[in-house]
């Protein structure tokens, strides 16, 4: 009986309220704008607006700074882990490789030349790689310490090597086409030396080296550069196998030529035939040594071919279709050092990390 009589007086009281003047919302006085007042007024306007502005162009430029010191501090920071890892650690890990192949960190400086830290751990690595994998060589035992000093200056010399050897190259105007590379891969593929299926040769790669085709290219590209000063600075070793040859083309007696002019003391003596038929994956042999042998009829003899480490004339005795009884007579290349030793004296090397010795390694506690 209460709840209605409640209801009522609220609503009545409510009614006198909103028909009372007194309670009504009083209206805002509105200025007057006229010509002569409108600059003034505009200007008012824009005054009161700017409080909101200037606190926000604030917040952009401390932002703007906030976000370039942070960058800077990364920067420094990234740089400083680096040359720690590089030069003080001496890290191999595949990030520390990674950033050496964006930033060119030296390792060495030949001549007038610096030479990539990046292929420095190219090598390095692949070294690793395969004893970690194919021989399960540990390399945190102290035999592995070991092992590892022996790889780390196997690397760095070569490296080193490598850029003296590219700068005969350029005195010399020699160099490797991308097709002379793919022509050579092409015959160690064709001879099933690392797979002739294209997935079996990038598993073998990777398995064994931790390569890719393009790092087994680049590998390659040096090899072939290196066979390329030699034979041109080598010009001795050019006379003997020419001399050779044109005697052999004269109707000279193949095994006497051999004994006369081989290098190799094991098949000299014996007419330079080699010991049994050679196959076309002959692991004892080279890819170009097979190629050109494979090329031949019996009776014939080929042209004088470079095979890197030297150069050599073949003969075809017998054949079939997987097998060729032959010889060769060989010619020994001067070691490369012979003509990089000379630049060195003339342009000494400088390296940017100290290798310790294997006697000097003690095994982890």
């Amino acid at each position: 009986m209460k709840r209605p009589r409640i209801k009522h007086i609220v609503t009545k009281r409510r009614r006198r309220r909103e028909g009372n003047p007194e309670f009504l919302p009083k209206a805002e006085s509105v200025p007057r704008i006229t010509n002569e007042t409108v600059a003034a007024h505009r200007e008012e306007v824009l005054s009161s607006a700017r409080k909101y502005i200037y606190p926000l162009q604030h917040s952009k430029h401390r932002i703007v700074v906030i976000s370039v010191t942070l960058f800077i501090v990364m920067i420094v920071g990234f740089f400083t882990y680096s040359t720690l890892a590089l030069y003080r650690y001496q890290s191999s890990s595949t990030f520390v490789y990674r950033v050496t192949q964006v930033v060119p960190f030296p390792i060495a400086r030949t001549g007038g030349r610096f030479v990539a830290y990046e292929n420095y751990l190219f090598e390095l690595r692949h070294y690793m790689h395969y004893y970690e994998n194919q021989q399960e060589l540990d390399f945190e035992t102290e035999a592995g310490q070991k092992q590892l000093a022996e790889y780390k200056r196997r690397a760095l010399d070569k490296v080193v090597n490598d850029a003296y050897i590219k700068q005969l190259a350029d005195q010399n105007n020699l160099s490797v086409s991308n097709q002379e590379v793919d022509d050579q891969l092409k015959i160690v593929r064709a001879q099933n030396r690392i797979g002739n299926n294209e997935n079996v040769f990038e598993d073998v790669l990777k398995n064994f080296w931790g390569w890719s085709v393009d790092d087994f290219k680049r590998s390659l590209r040096q090899q072939l550069l290196t066979q390329k000063v030699l034979a041109t600075l080598d010009t001795e070793t050019n006379q003997r196998a020419m001399e050779a040859l044109q005697e052999l083309q004269a109707g000279a007696d193949f095994a006497e030529m051999a004994k006369k002019y081989s290098n190799d003391l094991a098949t000299k003596e014996v007419g330079g035939e080699f010991p049994s038929p050679v196959g076309r994956s002959a692991p004892e042999l080279t890819a170009q040594t097979t190629e050109a042998l494979f090329a031949l009829q019996p009776g014939q003899i080929s042209e004088v071919i470079n095979i890197g480490y030297a150069l050599e004339i073949l003969k075809a005795i017998e054949k079939t279709s997987d097998r060729v009884r032959g010889a060769h007579i060989l010619f020994n290349f001067k070691d490369i050092n012979v003509y990089i030793n000379d630049l060195k004296e003339q342009q000494k090397a400088r390296t940017y990390i100290t290798l310790p010795a294997s006697e000097d390694l003690t095994p982890p506690q």
